[in-house]
């Protein structure tokens, strides 16, 4: 089987080592993939610093025609994107394509950014000293930006990395998922018929110990990662000389209260719980109902789990897929059957075949279990009822993370207060933690990371403002 390269200083290169990729759903060896020494990040990292000082000059038309390009060139091989997706990861084919079809609006923000990120101007004379002269900021790229993407968004997470890199004149390394590195290389491709200089995005899988290096390397300006929390904040106190970004998990929140819509927060919340398995940082976890409305919700949320069709990814008609790999669907499986023997009642799903985890919802769950205080990241739902909105509150900011949570309600001062109240990044009004648009401002507190994702947010991020007084005498 062909050994897939990787993509170092614009040039398809294969290594030594190498990894295996294979189907999460059959097992089916996919590919080999190369893998980079400690030598090959080395001749990465000075490709990408040679690279950012190019992209520094690119005038911003045409960082944006390119940008644009690119997204036209995912668009052209969309059918391509969506197989390899699903096959590598073991997405469903229809939440495949939808994937792809983000990622093409990613970068097609990034395009229009380009065009018009700048600074802004000071004004100075609100102190006599200041008065006369004229300031403002402009905002400069970081330099060389160290990338680390999981494997449940293989191709728009990597391009939350990628366009916002490029759009504010930066250079990317990016170190893939070795679960999932196929859809990077793939973009790889793409990226190299859009016309920026062919260095400034490179995919170098690389083991874990090779990354020591890379933080310790005064070439590499920032590093932003997505990942678990436990890896995200020790990768933060290792990386402390430069900038960090993290886009972390969490255990997300959904409140419904009596007044809210019962059977469209019953949808909302199960397309939530078990898209790609549960598999997605903002996955609705912990389901809170008012008293009131709790009997009817439940009905309806355990009759949409037991709904779902399982089975082949690239069946058209499968919704629940299977887990990443079988261990990942175990760890699930013992903290359900933990909840299980602390009191919680199991109203359907528990059941596991290898990687296949039935969708599963847990009733009269409490704060101290795993599946409720830590990210199951599976397809699991637990359900706990209050009986006043405060309550409500309360129970959803009982976790050390803070990503993202829903409420679904008719009051407006309700929704208001939940905003003010959440300990969160985000608050969704009337749909699940889940949904995002990928130009909104996105990332967590506590545990849930540090910095923000969304285009325009993470070239703030990825650059930084330098101010000029001028005092025209």
């Amino acid at each position: 089987m062909d050994n897939k390269p990787l993509l170092i200083g614009g040039v398809w290169r294969t290594t030594v080592q190498t990894r295996e990729v294979r189907s999460p759903y059959s097992s089916e060896l996919l590919a080999h993939f190369s893998v980079a020494s400690a030598a090959e990040v080395d001749e990465a990292l000075a490709a990408a610093e040679r690279a950012a000082a190019e992209m520094r000059e690119l005038p911003r038309h045409r960082v944006a025609d390119s940008l644009r390009a690119l997204a036209d060139g995912i668009g052209a091989r969309a059918g391509e994107f969506a197989r390899t997706i699903s096959l590598e990861a073991g997405k469903p084919i229809r939440a495949a394509r939808a994937e792809v079809e983000r990622a093409q609006m990613t970068f097609n923000y990034a395009s229009e950014e380009a065009r018009r990120f700048a600074g802004e101007v000071v004004p100075l004379d609100g102190q006599p000293t200041g008065a006369g002269r004229t300031a403002w900021t402009e905002r400069f790229p970081r330099g060389v930006v160290f990338g680390i993407t999981p494997f449940n968004f293989p191709l728009n997470l990597v391009a939350h990395k990628v366009a916002p890199a490029l759009a504010s004149r930066n250079a990317i390394v990016v170190k893939p998922s070795p679960r999932t590195p196929l859809t990077s290389l793939l973009l790889g491709e793409v990226f190299l018929e859009a016309g920026l200089p062919t260095s400034a995005l490179q995919v170098v899988p690389m083991e874990v110990e090779t990354i020591d290096s890379v933080l310790d390397d005064g070439r590499v300006r920032m590093v932003s990662f997505t990942g678990s929390a436990e890896v995200g904040w020790l990768l933060r106190r290792r990386a402390a000389r430069m900038a960090v970004a993290l886009e972390l998990g969490g255990n997300a929140p959904v409140i419904i209260d009596e007044t809210a819509d019962v059977a469209y927060a019953a949808e909302r919340t199960a397309a939530s719980a078990f898209a790609y398995a549960g598999q997605v940082c903002i996955s609705a976890q912990r389901v809170l109902v008012h008293a009131d409305v709790a009997e009817e919700f439940t009905d309806r949320f355990v009759e949409l789990a037991r709904s779902l069709r399982a089975g082949d990814p690239l069946d058209e008609a499968t919704e629940l897929s299977n887990m990443i790999d079988e261990p990942a669907a175990r760890r699930a499986e013992g903290w359900v059957g933990e909840a299980l023997a602390g009191g919680a009642r199991l109203l359907c799903g528990g059941r596991r075949e290898g990687s296949m985890l039935e969708a599963t919802v847990l009733a009269d769950v409490q704060a101290e279990m795993r599946v409720c205080s830590e990210e199951v990241f599976a397809p699991v739902a637990g359900l706990q009822t209050f009986g006043d909105f405060e309550e409500a509150l309360s129970l959803a900011n009982d976790t050390r993370y803070g990503l993202q949570a829903g409420v679904f309600t008719r009051e407006t001062a309700r929704a208001l207060r939940a905003f003010r109240a959440l300990d969160f990044g985000g608050v969704i009004v009337n749909d699940s933690p889940a949904f995002r648009v990928d130009n909104m401002p996105y990332g967590g507190v506590k545990l849930s990371g540090a910095g923000r994702e969304g285009v325009r947010y993470a070239m703030e991020e990825m650059t930084e403002p330098r101010l000029i007084v001028i005092d025209p005498r």
